[in-house]
């Protein structure tokens, strides 16, 4: 993977300070102003996918009324999360202009691990979700040692990764093929949903929690001297995603049963809190911390980076520990949803993650792409497989609309691109 792509700072012949993201160039406002420069600019970012998404969701609910109901809106977030999480976890690779091959099958592994630790061996629920994700972290260690340290390319490394850890998943399990999940915890994860109080208390610590966090990021960029987000974009993004919160909690709220009398159900799906707090982490890992600025700093211009005193090495082992480790997380998200683990375990999921992060604005050549972007790719994707599903379409046509999705996000991504190298 190409790593040479200039970052918009760079671009300007200076690099990122500690204190100044490399994202976000000096004397640019982060308004409708600053948006328009940057789409001028052929930086699209996640504008398309959105433009997107808002179009499948009109058409697929014109097509088949039933793709909005309250039982289908809950189902799409349990069909996103795994390809949604495994994409949050990639987006740190591809970042670096690196990618990781093997984050379905690591994924796979760590769901193995659990399975056989808490149905085999009896070992309580909270030593076998740390050993397996350990073993996530383990994989993307050796991961990245192997890029950082010996210089084998990342695609060849996750490539032979693939390969063998499907061979691992095996042998993990054993005979039997197929190893059911009984423990009630873990079904939680993908089958359970919180109350509806709860589900208020959820969208009013979001909605109060973003608005708190934007108030006081633009707060410190001001008296650091940095241009900061005007406070009446602050208060519009707020007031939208009060509003698209609140009607996603109220409808997740209304009771979706087909016997309510017998099997009451309702509330917001325990995942969704679960991803929310994963992008909380993630975003402020990349926004708000030196290592966040120089993974954007070494995914630009590698020799920048360097030259900036950078440990190159160092960034990229953290950078795929991450990704194996959110892949492993992911493992316990599959294991939850299906109840049971068996040897095809993450084989085919990576690829929807990749295409999800890319989709969503993140870009393969390095340097640009935000954690929200695994959200919206993981949304389109999502809603592509759950709408052509109600209609009846196969598999395999599914598979191709999503095959010409994501070649028309990297045909995007490679102009822009372009663009931005022609115009200095």
């Amino acid at each position: 993977m190409a790593n040479g792509m200039a970052s918009p700072t760079e671009q300007s012949g200076t690099m990122a300070t500690a204190e100044e993201p490399g994202y976000l160039r000096s004397g640019q406002q982060d308004g409708l102003r600053g948006g328009l420069v940057r789409l001028r600019s052929g930086d699209m970012g996640s504008l398309p996918a959105l433009i997107g998404l808002v179009v499948l969701v009109i058409l697929f609910a014109l097509l088949r009324p039933t793709f909005l109901t309250p039982l289908n809106f809950a189902n799409f977030f349990t069909q996103a999360a795994l390809v949604m999480i495994l994409a949050m976890g990639l987006v740190f690779v591809l970042l670096l202009g690196e990618i990781d091959l093997s984050a379905g099958v690591t994924s796979g592994v760590a769901a193995a691990i659990l399975a056989v630790l808490i149905q085999k061996q009896g070992v309580a629920w909270p030593i076998a979700v740390t050993a397996a994700l350990a073993s996530g972290i383990a994989i993307g260690l050796f991961i990245g040692m192997m890029v950082a340290r010996i210089g084998v390319p990342s695609f060849v490394v996750t490539l032979a990764l693939f390969l063998g850890l499907q061979g691992l998943v095996l042998v993990i399990i054993g005979e039997g093929g197929n190893i059911r999940i009984t423990e009630p915890v873990i079904l939680a994860i993908q089958n359970r949903n919180l109350p509806p109080l709860l589900g208020w208390v959820f969208y009013a610590i979001v909605v109060v929690g973003y608005l708190t966090a934007a108030l006081l990021g633009r707060r410190q960029r001001l008296v650091r001297g940095f241009p900061a987000t005007p406070l009446l974009t602050i208060l519009a993004k707020a007031a939208v995603l009060a509003l698209l919160g609140f009607g996603m909690v109220w409808v997740l709220n209304l009771e979706r049963s087909i016997n309510p009398a017998k099997n009451p159900l309702s509330g917001v799906p325990i995942i969704v809190p679960i991803i929310a707090l994963l992008t909380i982490v993630f975003w402020f890992l990349l926004n708000r911390t030196a290592f966040g600025r120089h993974i954007y700093a070494v995914g630009g211009n590698v020799e920048a980076a360097r030259r900036a005193g950078i440990s190159i090495s160092y960034v990229r082992i953290v950078c795929f520990c991450i990704c194996s480790g959110t892949a492993a997380f992911a493992g316990l998200v599959y294991a939850s949803r299906a109840a049971s683990v068996d040897p095809n375990a993450g084989r085919f999921v990576v690829l929807s993650a990749v295409a999800a992060a890319v989709i969503g604005g993140t870009s393969l050549f390095g340097g640009r792409g935000r954690i929200q972007d695994a959200l919206i790719g993981g949304a389109v994707v999502a809603v592509i497989d759950n709408g052509m599903g109600l209609l009846g379409y196969s598999a395999g046509t599914k598979l191709m609309i999503t095959g010409g999705v994501l070649m028309l996000a990297a045909s995007a991504d490679a102009l822009s691109r372009r663009r931005r190298l022609t115009g200095g």
